[in-house]
């Protein structure tokens, strides 16, 4: 195969991994759909081949993964793969090291350890808010499956990605090596991480039924405009008085006025507050008195405005251009913000009540802050008792991007311990137990109230994550560094004539 042909087929086989995510949905599709990918990797002729093939990896999945973007930046999506699937040239140049034939048991040992680590390591790195958030981790792809997100509970989704890693490697050995003690080492690891997470999830304790709530979310569906969309979510919502509900849900941008100064709508909420019995939490995406543009979650009660929490983590292109005097272009021929949005500065849990008057402290996320797990992990040790993620990806209807964003609900409840919920515009709305079964939903078809009774966290319970904290992407990093370290200081194996293990 020629370098540009197996470089083709290493963007080809960077886009197989994106179909164990929604909307595909093919989850058990991970445990082997890296690897093509990492063969090639492998059966590079070079260290600096086999980076290249690495590069390309990492672009094709970003390119498949986040393909929905490219409405919103444009060409920006191109850069985005070009940059984010640089990182995998140290995937590319780890598999070679470790796995060129002819394998070894310490090779293979290693690389049982270190595919994994690096993985989990870039997959941390481009997770950073600036460059986008934690999107297509690989862990999300088990968000139907609470027993695997079990690790999650432990690790985070980072754990989850290590364990699926591991098994592509593991397979990867059985395929290709012809030392029988090296295939049932990786046999053994591949099958051991597998069963891992339904080993958790048996052994632990299952949670207390305990407190619940009631909790309703108000999906309008596709309208037109912000009046249209407030007049549909009020409809919606008047059609719930009656039922015994705790609280009531609005997606992300239900309303554009500005709850500090429109006291007409503020006494709409109000009243919908009082004749439901439950209090409201609204979106508020409006230009405040200092005419600057924010997006705040606000919580009514009959009295008013009760609490508020602003957007900390906004959407890069999509409510704000970074570097915008230099990428501020972007504008003109995609979709990204035509005016940077104002990020909030204080993370804290709205101090809600139940319609019988037992608190109920919560988080309210908007949309893309669901994406980080440290986010909610805080607000855990908090003392939250429900996770509630405000939600609008109109602007990606007919994509992926809707279920996408839904399923990591699953990851955060299984993290946390919390029930999550989420209330989206057009879809999906969703709702999720503390272990991350999903409960119900709304597609992005469906408009109308999802309504959920939901076993609450007590204030005090913790998973191990949450007591934790990112220890497994920060031990993933450490290997991955202490590896490079020893690259540096001995030499990569020597590419050897064709032979039987190298066919």
């Amino acid at each position: 195969m020629t370098p540009r042909l197996a470089r083709l087929a290493a963007l080809l086989a960077g886009a197989l991994p994106v179909l164990t995510f929604p909307a595909p949905d093919l989850a058990p599709l991970a445990w082997v759909a890296l690897v093509p990918g990492l063969l090639l990797m492998q059966r590079a002729p070079s260290g600096r081949e086999a980076a290249l093939r690495g590069w390309w990896f990492g672009a094709g999945f970003i390119l498949a993964a986040l393909y929905w973007l490219a409405p919103s930046i444009g060409p920006g999506l191109l850069l985005l793969a070009v940059v984010f699937g640089a990182l995998q040239t140290a995937l590319g140049l780890a598999v070679w090291r470790l796995l060129h034939p002819p394998l070894t048991l310490a090779r293979t040992l290693g690389a049982l350890v270190v595919v994994p680590s690096v993985w989990v390591t870039i997959e941390y790195a481009r997770s950073w808010q600036a460059l986008g958030g934690p999107w297509a981790l690989l862990g999300a792809s088990q968000w139907q499956h609470p027993a695997i997100l079990a690790l999650a509970s432990v690790g985070g989704a980072w754990l989850v990605s290590a364990a699926i890693v591991a098994a592509n490697t593991g397979v990867l050995v059985v395929l290709t090596s012809r030392q029988l003690a090296g295939r049932v080492l990786a046999a053994t690891v591949a099958a051991l991480v597998v069963l891992s997470g339904p080993a958790l999830f048996a052994l632990r304790t299952q949670p207390s039924p305990g407190e619940q709530a009631t909790v309703a979310l108000v999906q309008p569906g596709v309208t037109d405009g912000p009046t249209a969309r407030f007049d549909a979510s009020a409809a919606i919502t008047t059609r719930l008085i009656g039922q015994p509900l705790d609280l009531v849900v609005w997606g992300e941008s239900s309303t554009a006025a500005d709850l500090d100064r429109n006291s007409a709508t503020v006494d709409r909420l109000r009243g919908l507050a009082t004749a439901t019995g439950a209090q409201l939490l609204v979106s508020e995406d409006a230009r405040k008195a200092d005419g600057r543009i924010s997006k705040d979650a606000v919580l009514i009660t009959p009295d008013g405005v009760a609490a508020r929490y602003r957007k900390m983590r906004l959407v890069p292109f999509g409510e704000y251009i970074p570097l915008r005097p230099v990428l501020g272009w972007l504008a003109g021929i995609s979709r990204a913000a035509a005016e940077n949005r104002v990020p909030g500065t204080d993370f804290h849990l709205l101090q809600a009540s139940t319609r019988d008057g037992r608190p109920l402290p919560l988080s309210a996320l908007i949309c893309f802050e669901s994406t980080f797990p440290d986010m909610s992990r805080t607000a855990a040790r908090d003392g939250a008792r429900l996770l509630v993620y405000q939600s609008a990806t109109s602007t990606f209807q007919n994509t992926w991007a809707p279920t996408q964003h839904a399923s990591l609900g699953a990851l955060r409840a299984a993290e946390t311990g919390r029930p999550v919920v989420q209330a989206a515009l057009t879809g999906e709305s969703v709702a999720y137990d503390r272990q991350g079964r999903r409960l119900a939903h709304l597609d992005t078809s469906a408009n109308g109230a999802l309504t959920v009774r939901l076993p609450l966290a007590a204030p005090t319970d913790r998973t191990w994550y949450d007591r934790l904290g990112d220890w497994a992407p920060l031990s993933a990093a450490a290997i991955t560094l202490t590896a490079g370290g020893l690259t540096l200081l001995r030499p990569g194996p020597a590419a050897p004539p064709a032979s039987p293990d190298a066919a």
